[in-house]
């Protein structure tokens, strides 16, 4: 905790020096094109079927980053889940004080068409996994899709191409050949990563085309060498967005996730509330000799955002495994 208030200090600091901040954008250092801010992002949870309560400093991160021509550059270092409590039926407590490094890249624009990017960032695969930052999404709980398919986060490079005239064409092409700059902060821990990506898009309509391959450094049902597939879909309108991911994963020899993918939309009732409902399934086998573990949940959720980079959220979450029901409420805010 002592951790949590020198950075609530070091923000105010910031603050105090600087009275043209405003909220989310960060502060401007002096006479340079360097930004500091950060964010952090809280949750409770209840699950009635386990007699489960959950309490969470989930995020504290700090961000660096800015622009200087044609080069643009962000660092985020994180405590991930930094504070946990249970009780109930279940008693637990830790703190998680290893500061983690989620994203530090460099990215350069060639030209008006071709952008490289190297080290450390999200991939940019579908929609949701280019939104890291929880006070920016819609749901305090992120797609289970989103984490069984394909590495979050690749170490290596990204040469993107765009294309804009009366429609948008976008691609991404990924290479990795080394180690995880931070093996601890991935969802696989990989040391080789190779994907394509398709975006085509209107004013209103992306579809989106992703595949790849990566090398696990452990093996997974006797597998290093995986292969993933993802279709992706978002429609944005004033009032209302539809956003759909469905995808695969598969080795030579097997398929590891037959498919896992989700349904979302979103209904804006005014600028601060909105709406939002996601039906989710996957089938997914986690060992040689045993059945495919399948689920299928379905989301109700409300977030109330004040201000932009502040969300109060609220969401139930509906499974089909039994016991796995549950209830999540989550502030976060953005610096």
């Amino acid at each position: 905790m002592r951790i949590v208030l020198l950075l609530v200090f070091f923000i105010s600091s910031l603050f105090a020096q600087e009275s043209e901040y405003t909220l989310g954008q960060g502060i401007k250092i002096p006479q340079t094109p360097l930004y500091l801010g950060g964010y952090i992002s809280t949750d409770y949870a209840y699950f009635p079927e386990q007699k489960e309560n959950r309490l969470r400093i989930d995020d504290i991160a700090l961000l660096a980053y800015g622009r200087t021509g044609k080069l643009s550059y962000l660092a985020e270092f994180e405590y991930k889940e930094f504070y946990t409590k249970t009780w109930g039926d279940t008693k637990y407590h830790e703190d998680n004080t290893h500061l983690l490094t989620e994203r530090v890249f460099a990215s350069y624009l060639l030209d008006e068409n071709y952008r490289l990017q190297v080290g450390k960032f999200n991939v940019p695969i579908g929609f949701w996994n280019l939104t890291p930052i929880n006070v920016l999404r819609e749901t305090s709980s992120s797609p289970l899709s989103n984490s069984i398919l394909f590495p979050r986060f690749i170490t290596g490079i990204n040469l993107e191409y765009k294309h804009y005239s009366e429609y948008e064409l976008k691609i991404n092409i990924l290479m990795q050949e080394n180690k995880d700059l931070d093996r601890k902060y991935n969802n696989f821990e990989i040391d080789a990563l190779y994907g394509l990506g398709v975006e085509y898009g209107t004013h209103d309509i992306s579809l989106r085309l992703d595949g790849g391959y990566f090398h696990l450094r452990e093996p997974l049902l006797d597998e290093r060498e995986i292969y993933y597939g993802l279709a992706s879909l978002k429609v944005q309108k004033e009032r209302y967005e539809i956003m759909a991911e469905l995808g695969t994963q598969f080795s030579k020899e097997r398929t590891l996730v037959p498919y896992a993918g989700y349904l979302q939309g979103v209904y804006r009732l005014t600028e601060k509330h909105h709406l939002i409902s996601r039906l989710e399934s996957y089938k997914q086998y986690r060992s040689l000799n045993a059945s495919a573990t399948k689920d299928t949940i379905a989301i109700l959720a409300y977030t109330y955002r004040p201000l932009y980079p502040i969300a109060l959220k609220a969401e139930y979450q509906f499974h089909s495994l039994a016991e796995q029901d549950g209830v999540i409420f989550s502030f976060s805010v953005l610096f």
